[in-house]
């Protein structure tokens, strides 16, 4: 049976195509193998990153001084591996005490960086759209069903060790298949840390085209949106971080 795709036709408020269409894109990606995960495995990560939100452990993790301290399992939705769990709750409720150790704890299991940055990418995009859908006060949208085929497997040949916890293209060597990753020459490492899976480039370029503007605009301080300027965009862009304990 098909799902219906993200729509906001009868949303509370009137809502710019570009949303719709993003997040209807997103939800097609979804349909499809990723670069190291399959549909079912990319849905189901989704799905746990929403049950985190009722996960009784993550809530003991949250108020605790140290997100390891408390014991106990996950409340789960998927049959993902516990350490993939893991990793999705960790993302999905407590990200500003995030560690390395999730990564550490994947490896271990048989997972590769590309893993983490494709499970990190899906994370961010889903807490995006139904963040987005919880502030316009419409209901989420139900995730879709599994299409078929295997992951690619694929990661850039010059995608080296830098700054980040996972091997990433450098700032200036964004070339060949990866030329459109960053078409102004540079980009900023929050960008650049998704590039291991370049396909996760191009979703967070898609998504922030809508919510924010898209990567090649970010640099620019004259950028602005279809009714905001960059000053009262940066304003509602650091009042969330501040309020998300965001580094950025």
């Amino acid at each position: 049976m098909k799902h219906p795709e993200p729509s906001y036709e009868h949303a509370p408020l009137p809502v710019r195509a570009d949303f719709g269409a993003a997040h209807r894109r997103f939800w097609q990606r979804l349909q499809r193998p990723g670069s190291w995960w399959t549909s079912a495995e990319r849905i189901a990560i989704a799905a746990e990153t929403r049950q985190g939100r009722d996960c009784e452990l993550c809530q003991r993790r949250r108020a605790s001084l140290s997100p390891n301290a408390p014991a106990g399992a996950h409340d789960t939705v998927s049959s993902l591996a516990p350490e993939v769990i893991d990793a999705v709750h960790r993302l999905a409720t407590d990200p500003s005490r995030l560690t390395k150790g999730s990564l550490r704890a994947m490896i271990d299991a048989g997972f590769t960086a590309g893993h983490y940055v494709e499970l990190v990418s899906t994370v961010a995009a889903i807490i995006s759209i139904d963040s987005f859908c919880r502030g316009i006060g419409v209901a989420f949208h139900m995730l879709p069903v599994a299409g078929r085929g295997a992951p690619t497997h694929y990661q850039p040949a010059n995608a080296v060790a830098d700054d980040a916890w996972v091997p990433m293209i450098p700032a200036d060597r964004n070339s060949g298949a990866e030329a459109d990753l960053w078409p102004r020459g540079r980009t900023g490492n929050v960008i650049r840390a998704l590039s291991l899976v370049p396909d996760e480039v191009r979703t967070l370029g898609d998504l922030s085209a809508a919510h924010y503007l898209p990567n090649a605009q970010v640099g620019d301080p004259t950028a602005r949106s279809e009714h905001l300027d960059r000053s009262q965009i940066e304003l509602i862009a650091g009042r969330v971080s501040a309020l998300n304990q965001c580094y950025y």
